[in-house]
């Protein structure tokens, strides 16, 4: 006997370019079939009208655990995370202490799997401590299940550092993330560097810092043919120069967080905190390169940077308060408007966000093949809610959706077979 049968939804499955009203199968927590069902399932969702898809992947997540429990840990992240949808996160390494060396890799992987949630993959650290001067363990990181390398939350500022880096990553195929960043460039800037900056009348971060910083790693990225990853991109300038990396074959891949390409730097007029994060929100012909990005395949992924904060990090001030918005939970409406638009069809924006990333990554997940973990999301892309902060799942309520109606609502999650989360 089947164990869950989720009939009559779209599924949409990328990876194997399916879209198609169908039924789809588990059986002890592995997708059995995807077609027309004709058995007896001991459990049945009927999705009719709703959209069934791979589980979805956020490859950019921060989760404060260990170190810093009161602003996120890996049990409230990973119900944020099934809210949204996405059974896989990839947790950046800044915490505290860092994911810098394999302990700490196996220490945040244990505790997830205890939560038994969503999956999560760790992203270790490029240089120990995140300080940009010497290489961590890559090798021993990767073995212990870290499946990339960042520094994120900081750069990896130091051009021989960087090289280094790139070259022995080539080795073993692994990816490099960079938080773009010229810290020399945007040190003490709180907002885009630009009209509202001046209005606000506070230290801005020019598009250049995130330019310049990709413009060397390219030149480096070319030299040791290596894999290497923009991280949030948010500039026009930084757009182009993935768009023509990519054209002269270099393996430059990068990611585009939801609010780059929904919001500008108009959300912090007034000192909106909420809308403060690094790389800030840019203008409108920044936003628009973004999602031309996005629409030419030159942003392959979409990914979330979720950074919660306690309210005491951002009730502060604009100028002193914490870089970062909560996103996991928002994802999935603020990417369907894109679908909406006709700027992405349904099926690109979900390829964006399961088999993309799992493809940068080599992860198992992000595809509805027979014989994996069912791992699925349902949703509603046409029903609409207005969020409520004080109802999310995170820890964090600092996001800038508050208030607003959003339109596209995660109905059913399912982790190996396991509906984790219901929203009836």
């Amino acid at each position: 006997m089947t164990d869950l049968l989720i009939k009559n939804g779209r599924v949409i499955d990328p990876a194997h370019d399916i879209d198609a009203v169908c039924d789809v199968w588990i059986a002890d927590g592995r997708i059995e079939g995807v077609g027309s069902f004709s058995g007896v399932a001991a459990q049945s969702i009927d999705a009719w009208g709703l959209i069934v898809c791979p589980g979805l992947i956020d490859m950019h997540v921060h989760l404060r655990e260990p170190g810093q429990e009161w602003k996120e840990d890996i049990e409230s992240g990973s119900q944020s995370a099934v809210a949204g949808g996405i059974t896989t996160i990839c947790t950046m390494p800044n915490t505290q202490p860092r994911i810098d060396h394999a302990g700490i890799v196996l220490q945040v992987i244990v505790r997830a799997k205890e939560v038994g949630l969503c999956n999560l993959r760790p992203v270790g650290a490029v240089t120990r401590n995140l300080d940009g001067k010497e290489l961590t363990e890559m090798r021993e990181l990767s073995r212990a299940g870290a499946v990339a390398f960042s520094d994120d939350g900081r750069p990896v500022w130091h051009s021989g550092v960087m090289r280094k880096a790139l070259e022995y990553s080539a080795s073993f195929g692994y990816l490099i993330i960079q938080h773009a960043e010229d810290l020399q460039l945007t040190k003490g800037g709180a907002v885009n560097e630009g009209w509202v900056s001046t209005q606000l009348g506070v230290a801005g971060m020019p598009v250049e810092g995130e330019d310049s910083m990709i413009a060397r790693d390219i030149m480096l990225t070319r030299r040791a043919k290596a894999r290497y990853h923009v991280a949030h991109i948010s500039s026009k300038g930084a757009v182009e120069q993935v768009r023509l990396a990519k054209r002269e074959g270099l393996q430059v891949t990068t990611e585009a967080a939801p609010h780059h390409f929904a919001l500008t730097e108009d959300e912090v007029l007034h000192f909106n905190v909420d809308a403060k994060m690094s790389p800030p929100l840019r203008t409108e012909e920044d936003r628009l390169a973004v999602i031309e990005g996005l629409r030419d395949g030159t942003i392959e992924v979409i990914a979330t940077d979720h950074a919660p904060h306690h309210e005491d990090d951002k009730r502060c001030g604009l100028s002193c308060a914490a870089f970062g918005i909560v996103g996991l939970e928002t994802m999935l409406p603020v990417s369907l408007d894109l679908v909406r638009a006709g700027i992405l069809t349904m099926p690109d924006m979900i390829a964006k966000m399961t088999s993309n990333p799992a493809k940068l990554l080599n992860l198992p997940e992000g595809k509805l093949s027979i014989g994996n973990a069912a791992d699925i999301c349902i949703f509603d892309a046409d029903k609409t809610w207005v969020l409520d902060k004080e109802k999310m799942f995170t820890k964090g309520r600092n996001t800038p959706w508050h208030g607003r109606t959003m339109t596209g609502q995660v109905r059913f999650t399912i982790k190996d077979g396991r509906v984790v989360f219901e929203n009836a």
